[in-house]
């Protein structure tokens, strides 16, 4: 989602200017290997299909030692050590590539990581959510860009985040990547949680269905297919009573969500406390609801049973003949 989100958004206001000035031509530096071609493509023939498309890195099939060989040759002096690693920083995330990512065994190693561990205590942080979108942290109220900022800034210190990923590209070969994305992978699983006590199973099933296939429509550079805004209806229709507070402990290199507090957490109910006490049904109504809830695997199993014990008569019934064929 990270930089498959951006480049959409990128993309939609490179064209957008791009109309405005009336270019003759828009050019990227995407390989022919990747899925960022295809992203940028894709969106300046639907916005701007009068516009030629230059792509000098992919037509000429040039290699990161050739581009950096390039960039020496006309004097561009840079830290080439740390520029041998492809890094693209995001709000929601920060994307790291290099040649052990080439491979399926390597790890990257620690000095590849832009932010590097700094705090080796431990902290507590209070996420806020409204509606299911991020608006404070630790009580203080923010715009959800600034929390997301607010929020990477506290936790890349400890060096949470990271992790390699391995995917399917929109042109059929796998990729790995290395990434870094405190605040996201905070933010996910304290939203997550707090979705686990206030939206009903149901909610939360299809919720996860749903989002499973929108973040795969916005990774192959699908944001304008129509269904995409149906889902969004969903998504956002679903997130009315997701508004509380989550909280979680940060440490080196990983983060424990403690809990919630919300208005609509729905353990609060006064119907039972899960393990402990129930409060609107007796015994013999769970027995009664068990007895029924067992119906169809009493069924199934009978049916098995009868249909079983068919065939091993009818077996034994064949078994008995050829024997006594033989006999004779």
């Amino acid at each position: 989602m990270s930089v498959s989100a951006e480049r959409t958004y990128q993309s939609i206001a490179l064209a957008k200017y791009a109309k405005e000035i009336e270019a003759d031509y828009i050019a990227h530096g995407s390989t022919g290997a990747g899925n960022d071609q295809v992203r940028f493509d894709l969106v300046f023939q639907l916005i701007a299909p009068q516009i030629e498309i230059l792509t000098p890195i992919r037509e000429q099939k040039l290699s990161r030692e050739q581009e950096v060989a390039y960039l020496k040759s006309h004097g561009v002096e840079l830290d080439w050590e740390k520029a041998k690693y492809s890094i693209n920083k995001g709000l929601w995330g920060t994307s790291v590539g290099g040649a052990e990512t080439l491979t399926s065994h390597k790890s990257l190693p620690e000095e590849a990581y832009p932010s590097q561990l700094v705090e080796n205590g431990s902290e507590t942080v209070t996420l806020e959510f409204e509606n299911g979108e991020l608006c404070g942290i630790n009580d203080e109220k923010m715009n959800p860009v600034k929390a997301i900022q607010t929020l990477e800034n506290i936790a890349k210190i400890y060096a949470i985040g990271r992790n390699i990923h391995v995917g399917d590209t929109i042109i059929g070969i796998k990729g790995r990547v290395g990434f870094e994305a405190a605040a996201a992978s905070i933010i996910i699983k304290g939203h997550h949680t707090l979705e686990k006590h206030t939206l009903s199973k149901w909610q939360m099933y299809w919720k996860e269905q749903l989002s499973n296939w929108y973040g795969m429509f916005i990774h192959e550079s699908q944001y304008f297919e129509p269904v995409m805004r149906n889902i969004e209806t969903f998504l956002e229709d679903s997130q009315k009573t997701v508004t509380g507070k989550v909280f979680v402990e940060l440490a080196p290199y990983r983060f424990v969500i403690q809990g919630i507090e919300s208005d609509f957490d729905l353990m609060k109910s006064d119907f039972g406390e899960y393990g402990e006490m129930n409060k609107n049904w007796s015994g013999d109504d769970v027995k009664g609801f068990t007895k029924i809830l067992g119906n169809s695997l009493q069924i199934f199993n009978q049916v098995q049973t009868k249909a079983q014990t068919k065939a091993q008569t009818k077996a034994q019934t064949k078994a008995q003949q050829k024997q006594q064929e033989n006999g004779k």
